[in-house]
């Protein structure tokens, strides 16, 4: 797939998946208002936000990783040629589901609102379903020893605290 068309495929559903899942949903939950109007404490305002942030640069790098190194998109029906093993792939394999899970539990301690929190295990579970019965067999047949060495080395959820560093023929 040409990186253009992969870019504007990846920027479309950026718009459509994540924005509903960590945007649209959690503002239909809550419109955005605090749960707790005498203030909560400073402390998980201040990681709310930094959790957000960060969740949101992830989402974004991952995304651009996508179009640009692996020439495809997250969409099943349009996945990447190559399989991204540099950025956040090196710590953690699934770095956009945590990514939407760092906003959504940023947005549940920046408003003070428990829903959020069980919101959060739905938008785990059924990511972590999909990824354990349709995505890992895919990309294990998609790209063989080369996902079987990646997998092997990079957790799914947890991210490890130093970048792997793929061998020669397991990766870009």
């Amino acid at each position: 797939m040409r990186r253009q068309t992969a870019a504007l495929g990846s920027a479309v559903f950026l718009v459509v998946a994540p924005g509903t899942v960590a945007g649209l949903v959690p503002w239909l939950l809550t419109r955005w208002d605090s749960g707790d109007p005498a203030g909560h404490w400073v402390w998980a305002r201040g990681v709310g936000g930094v959790l957000i942030a960060a969740g949101t640069l992830a989402l974004l790098d991952a995304f651009t990783r996508f179009a640009r190194e692996g020439r495809g998109t997250p969409i099943p029906a349009a996945p990447p040629e190559d399989l991204v093993v540099t950025g956040l792939y090196r710590y953690v394999r699934n770095p956009m589901y945590v990514a939407i899970l760092a906003i959504i539990l940023g947005q549940s301690l920046l408003l003070w609102r428990p829903v959020l929190l069980a919101y959060a295990v739905l938008v785990w579970a059924v990511p972590a379903a999909f990824v354990r019965w349709y995505e890992e067999p895919s990309l294990a047949r998609r790209f063989g020893a080369q996902y079987d060495a990646y997998k092997r080395a990079v957790p799914a959820w947890w991210p490890r605290l130093r970048p792997w560093r793929p061998t020669h023929g397991t990766g870009r």
